[in-house]
């Protein structure tokens, strides 16, 4: 859900930005100690507010967000109301008729939604979304051009049918991504203006685990995180040979990505033909970092610098700490990663005496998301 690599790369023009806000929810049964419903919601990659029904918990994990409940009594009554009411009962609904149809009984059974839109803040299209996925697979999405549910795998088609002849729903389904959600994002872009809309720059740094391992490109501490990042050989981007990783977000608020090039067919000769390009929506300088052996950060010790555990970085762990606690404790009970943020990837809390430089280095020894749903 969340790979989005633009083909702008080469546009040097001001473009306008593309907004995104997400809720992502997961709800469970047949699992002791854990939240039944957990929400979390994001606006452009960011976290923005959290609710777990079991500890009746509904926090804002922004200060903007915070100055929306402060000042619109309406609106944080609303979001109550779907954290704590709407949102569990429509849940706990939606397992039990899978269950059903799919001929389950006891045990334990996930379902994840996301949903959400987009916007373009120029010519102010709105595209939206909503899906779900079952134990730990996509399951069905809905289809704004034809205004029906898609089975993303054969058992889903019982569900399709079903759904597909609730017009009704359908027709809310509709509103909620194109209506109701970019209303919300637009308020939500309004408060945290200063940070939401804020455009930062990465450091771009070239890693290498061992000698035989592809090389890494990695940019951090760029903020939105619609930006690219690529390997280009006599100046065009290649596709061969690479590798590229999912955008992260750091403990910051920033962001991270990183993309790899196997060098192991490329001869000494040919590395100054590489480059790695970085842009960033609506910049129009790229960062460009040649191939050079001599600025590559490995901690083998032959070729560029040496990177000790003791080194300081000044490149972050991506951490979403809420987030973190809900994927491994399903990962714990049902042994799957966890569906979209994702397929969004939660990262783990950094160990106190290291970086995520030389973990990402030498990763051995570093070891040791919102409201309504509509079904």
């Amino acid at each position: 859900m969340k790979t989005l690599f633009l083909l702008l790369l080469f546009c040097h023009v001001s473009s306008a930005v593309k907004h995104t806000l997400k809720f992502f929810i997961t709800a469970s049964s047949g699992v002791p100690k854990i939240p039944e419903l957990v929400i979390t919601a994001e606006v452009d990659g960011s976290l923005a507010g959290y609710c777990d029904t079991n500890k009746k918990i509904l926090e804002p994990k922004q200060d903007w967000m915070k100055k929306i409940f402060e000042d619109d009594p309406q609106y944080f009554e609303w979001a109550t109301q779907q954290c704590f009411e709407r949102m569990p009962n429509i849940f706990k609904v939606m397992i039990h008729n899978l269950k059903q149809h799919l001929n389950q009984s006891g045990g334990v059974h996930i379902l994840q939604g996301l949903l959400g839109c987009e916007w373009d803040d120029k010519t102010g299209e709105v595209n939206g979304f909503n899906q779900y996925g079952y134990n730990g697979e996509d399951f069905i999405s809905f289809d704004l051009k034809t205004l029906t549910w898609i089975a993303l795998k054969p058992q889903a088609v019982t569900t399709k049918l079903m759904w597909d002849t609730d017009k009704a729903r359908i027709k809310y389904n509709e509103k909620l991504v194109t209506e109701i959600f970019p209303e919300l994002l637009k308020k939500y872009l309004d408060y945290g203006n200063s940070s939401l809309q804020r455009k930062e720059l990465p450091s771009v740094s070239l890693l290498q685990k061992t000698s035989s391992s592809p090389v890494s490109c990695h940019a951090t501490g760029f903020y939105p995180d619609s930006a690219t990042l690529i390997w280009r050989k006599d100046g065009e981007e290649i596709h061969e040979d690479v590798d590229h990783g999912e955008i992260l977000l750091n403990h910051d608020g920033s962001f991270q990505m990183s993309v790899d090039l196997n060098l192991s067919s490329v001869t000494p000769e040919d590395w100054r033909r590489y480059d790695c390009v970085f842009q960033l929506s609506g910049e129009k300088n790229d960062i460009v970092t040649k191939l050079d052996k001599s600025e590559i950060r490995t901690n083998w010790g032959k070729t560029g610098m040496r990177i000790d555990k003791e080194e300081p970085s000044n490149i972050t762990i991506p951490i979403t700490a809420t987030v973190v606690v809900l994927a491994v404790v399903l990962i714990a009970v049902i042994g799957f990663i966890v569906y979209k943020k994702k397929k969004a990837n939660r990262p783990p809390r950094p160990p106190e005496n290291s970086t995520e430089l030389s973990e990402k280095l030498n990763p051995e020894t570093s070891r040791a998301n919102t409201p309504p749903c509509t079904q």
